[in-house]
């Protein structure tokens, strides 16, 4: 039963994270690579790493990089996403510099994901009295789940729902049934909270790189053929794209909650 406690962190980390608005070492990176004359661009928003909803109450798009937000934004309420981190290799990183730079000649505006996870939910918004109800209810429901793999190897390009924003990603080809089970029971916690479902027949992904605007016009076609081919003649693509979960995570504004898999 301990192991599937849920790891907490202690008062004094949450204060430095609350401190720093969730964004970690966000600003460290900044300047850097402004001076660059590269403008950094902001984390896409409904993945982990947002600025936290209660900082952004300025619906001001030019500040976000041209993002708009999926949700009005209200005080007190926490956008709140359930999914798997994936821990990456170097060897993964030296592909996603190959993949990223080859889909640049044709999307010259894209930039590489800085952290790798597949999602179990939507962005949803939850009221801050909400979250420990939440959490409580996820690790009760994910408490029986075990380790497993899926090897994603597919690449697909996703754009989100309003076609604000475009996505290359890895599609999960083995594995699938694994995921569904979890995101059953992810759906019925959401649902006890009234909140909105995971999508009909998912494409399970690893997102590794996007842009703004619906871009998926010029990705699509000769250049995904491309970065496919590059995958599979990537030297032990297989053993690298067979991605072993070891938890699950909820990050709901700048609080992380893990659940280990057994």
């Amino acid at each position: 039963a301990m192991r599937a406690a849920l790891v907490g962190y202690s008062s004094s980390e949450e204060e430095e994270e609350e401190e720093d608005g969730g964004r970690r070492g966000g600003g460290a990176q900044g300047p850097s690579l402004a001076s660059a004359g590269r403008p950094r661009l902001p984390p896409p928003a409904d993945l982990p790493g947002d600025p936290e909803l209660e900082e952004a109450v300025s619906d001001d798009s030019s500040r976000h990089g041209g993002r708009v937000r999926g949700f009005p934004h209200e005080r007190g309420s926490w956008a709140t996403h359930v999914y798997l981190p994936c821990r990456v290799q170097e060897e993964f990183l030296e592909l996603l510099e190959l993949l990223v730079s080859h889909a640049r000649t044709y999307v010259a505006s894209l930039a590489a994901m800085e952290e790798f996870h597949l999602s179990l939910s939507q962005c949803v918004v939850l009221r801050y009295h909400w979250i420990d109800p939440f959490v409580r209810s996820l690790k009760e429901r994910l408490a029986p789940f075990h380790r497993f793999f899926c090897v994603a190897d597919q690449v697909k390009v996703y754009t989100n729902q309003n076609k604000t924003r475009t996505f290359i990603g890895l599609e999960v080809s083995a594995g699938h049934f694994q995921l569904v089970d979890l995101v059953s029971e992810v759906d019925r916690v959401l649902e006890e909270f009234d909140l909105p479902t995971f999508y009909k027949d998912p494409s399970f992904h690893i997102s590794l790189a996007w842009c703004v605007g619906d871009m998926s016009g010029r990705l699509e076609g000769q250049c995904l053929r491309e970065l496919q081919d590059i995958v599979d003649g990537f030297e032990d693509s297989a053993l690298l794209l067979r991605i072993q979960w070891e938890q699950i995570r909820c990050k709901s504004g700048n609080k992380y909650f893990s659940f280990p898999l057994r």
